[in-house]
């Protein structure tokens, strides 16, 4: 079961890239602005994560702090979904990552 979840966690932290560039890349401006975008808010929230939240992550915060970057990298990244037109898949994003977390914080696996 814990598997299951590592896997689903997994997912949803790459489809919260894939949100990212999917605004980026649908914005109505210009084709420098869109691959900026397209490319920068991804490298930006996966820098962010790797940082602070990923196994190896270079500044070590205690599990609600890690908890709460964690929050805040989903939600940025359903807002841009939601901007870009899709608000039921960022609403989706958001909830499967929070029960995923949820369950595999009730199963004794910090964040």
């Amino acid at each position: 079961m814990k598997g299951l979840l590592l896997t689903v966690a997994f997912l949803a932290e790459l489809a919260m890239l894939v949100a990212a560039g999917w605004w980026g890349f649908t914005l109505d401006a210009g084709l420098a602005v869109r691959l900026l975008a397209g490319i920068g808010a991804p490298l930006l929230i996966a820098v962010v994560w790797a940082v602070f939240c990923s196994p190896r992550a270079t500044v070590r915060l205690p599990a609600p702090a890690k908890l709460a970057v964690q929050a805040a990298c989903f939600l940025v990244a359903g807002l841009l979904l939601a901007l870009a037109g899709h608000p039921v898949l960022a609403g989706l994003l958001v909830v499967v990552w929070a029960v995923d977390r949820a369950v595999l914080s009730h199963g004794g696996h910090p964040a």
